[in-house]
C-alpha cells in the first residue's frame, strides 16, 4: 500500500523591524499590533527589532549597524523575510532586499495583502485591486524584480501578481478602468440613500477601530450573520441591515471597514465610496473596545480618520463594548460624543441601553403627527409604522384617526 504524503502550506517566517521616531514605549505597541496584522495574513513573528533614530533613514529605512543586527536575527531564527512598520519609498524597499537578501515588506503592503484575502463582493474587490495598483504603480521599478524573484506569499496575493510584466502606462489603464467602475457602484450607492432620505428611514454607520465588535453588535441587533471573529479587518465589505425598535421603528445599520493607526492614504482612497456610509448617515456609532489596554489610542485613531474623511457635525454614540472582560475599563469617557453606552455584544449585557439611546435620538428627530384618513387610503399608514411611531390608531366612521411621531420628510408627505 502507497504511504500516504501529508502536504502542508509553507509557514511564513518573519521579523519586525521598526525606526523610531520619539516613544520606545508607542513604538513597540505599534509592532504588536503588526504582529496581530502578520498573524492575520498568516505568519508567524520570530523576531523583533527597534532602532532609535533621530530620522528614518532615506536610503534603506534602518541604519547600516542595524541592517547587520537585522541580518544576523534572520540567519539565527530562519526567518523568510522581513516587515517593516512603516510604509517604505521604492528606494528602500530595493535597498534592504538587496542589503539582507530576503524578502521585505512594509506595513501597506500587509494590510493591503489581507484585504486581498478578505474582500468578498465585486465594490470589495474593485476597492482593493485600486489600492494595491496605485501603491505598486510608485513602486513599479523596484518592486518588479523583488516580487518575481520571491514566487509568491504574504505581499503577493490578489491582482498584483498578475502585473509583473505590465508597464507603468497599462497599469495606469487599469487603474483608470477600475475607477469608472467604481463610479458605477458610487452611482447605484446615491440612488439608495436618496430612496432612504425620501422615506425618512434613520441610518447609523458602525464605525471603530478593527477588531473592536461592530460585526458582534450588528449580528447580535439584527441577525446579520456576518463573519466576526477575533482577528484584524475579519470582515472588509460593508454590510446594511435593518434594525427595529422596540417601539416598531426602523432604523438601518451599515458596518464599516475597521480602522487602524498608519491606515494606508492608498486604502481610504480606494474605499472613499464605502466610507461615504459613514459620511452620509444620521449618526454614528462609534464602538470601542474598553477592555483594550490601547482603547485611548484607538479612540484617537477613530476620531482623526473620521476628520481626513471630512466627516463631521454627526450625532455620535459610542459604545463601549466587551463590558463583559474582567480588565474592561468601567471608567471610559468620549468627550467628543453625545451619548455613551456601555454593552457586551457578546452576551448582549446593555443592548437595551442602545436601543433606548437610538429610539430617543429618533423622537427627537420627528414631529407629532394627527390626521384622518380615508379608507381607501388606508394603505399610507403602513408607511408610518415602517418609518416613524404610531401612537394610536382608531377606526371611526369618518376614517381613520391615526396619532404618530413621523420624520419631516414623511410628514410633508402624508399632508399632501
Amino acid at each position: 500500500m502507497a504511504e500516504l504524503i501529508e502536504l502542508k502550506a509553507i509557514e511564513e517566517r518573519v521579523v519586525l523591524a521598526a525606526a523610531v521616531i520619539g516613544a520606545e514605549s508607542g513604538a513597540e505597541r505599534s509592532l504588536d499590533e503588526l504582529e496581530e496584522l502578520a498573524k492575520t495574513a498568516g505568519a508567524v513573528t520570530v523576531g523583533r527589532i527597534l532602532q532609535n533614530r533621530e530620522s528614518i533613514h532615506p536610503g534603506t529605512y534602518l541604519g547600516k549597524g542595524k541592517i547587520e543586527e537585522l541580518k544576523e536575527l534572520l540567519w539565527e531564527t530562519e526567518a523568510t523575510g522581513v516587515i517593516c512598520d512603516d510604509e517604505l519609498s521604492p528606494a528602500q524597499l530595493k535597498n534592504l532586499e538587496e542589503a539582507l537578501e530576503t524578502k521585505v515588506m512594509d506595513r501597506t503592503m500587509l494590510i493591503l495583502d489581507i484585504f486581498a484575502a478578505r474582500a468578498k463582493t465585486r465594490e470589495g474587490k474593485i476597492q482593493v485591486e485600486l489600492a494595491q495598483l496605485r501603491y505598486r504603480a510608485a513602486r513599479l521599478v523596484g518592486i518588479n524584480a523583488s516580487l518575481s524573484r520571491l514566487g509568491g506569499g504574504i505581499g503577493t496575493r490578489g491582482p498584483g501578481e498578475k502585473k509583473l510584466e505590465v508597464d507603468r502606462r497599462l497599469i495606469h489603464d487599469r487603474i483608470g478602468q477600475l475607477k469608472a467602475e467604481l463610479a458605477d457602484v458610487t452611482r447605484h450607492r446615491e440612488v439608495t440613500r436618496k430612496k432612504r432620505e425620501r422615506e425618512g428611514t434613520l441610518t447609523a454607520a458602525l464605525v471603530g477601530y478593527t477588531n473592536a465588535g461592530k460585526s458582534t453588535l450588528l449580528n447580535r441587533l439584527t441577525q446579520a450573520g456576518t463573519l466576526a471573529e477575533d482577528k484584524l479587518f475579519a470582515t472588509l465589505d460593508p454590510t446594511t441591515r435593518a434594525l427595529i425598535l422596540p417601539g416598531g421603528e426602523k432604523v438601518l445599520l451599515t458596518d464599516t471597514v475597521g480602522f487602524i493607526r498608519k491606515l494606508p492614504h492608498h486604502l481610504i482612497e480606494a474605499f472613499q465610496s464605502t466610507l461615504e456610509e459613514a459620511k452620509y448617515c444620521d449618526v454614528i456609532l462609534h464602538v470601542v473596545d474598553c477592555a483594550n489596554p490601547q482603547m485611548d489610542m484607538q479612540m484617537h485613531v477613530v476620531y482623526d480618520t473620521l476628520h481626513r474623511l471630512k466627516i463631521r457635525d454627526k450625532e455620535i454614540v459610542t459604545i463601549f463594548n466587551k463590558v463583559d472582560k474582567p480588565n474592561a475599563d468601567q471608567t471610559g469617557r468620549d468627550p467628543s460624543s453625545d451619548y455613551r453606552v456601555r454593552l457586551s455584544a457578546k452576551t448582549g449585557a446593555g443592548i437595551d441601553s442602545l436601543l433606548e439611546t437610538l429610539s430617543a435620538i429618533l423622537r427627537k428627530r420627528r414631529i407629532y403627527f394627527e390626521k384622518i384618513f380615508p379608507y381607501e387610503e388606508a394603505g399610507r399608514i403602513q408607511r408610518i409604522r415602517q418609518n416613524g411611531q404610531l401612537l394610536e390608531e382608531s377606526y371611526k366612521e369618518d376614517g381613520i384617526h391615526v396619532k404618530a411621531y413621523v420624520p419631516l420628510e414623511l410628514f410633508e408627505q402624508l399632508y399632501r
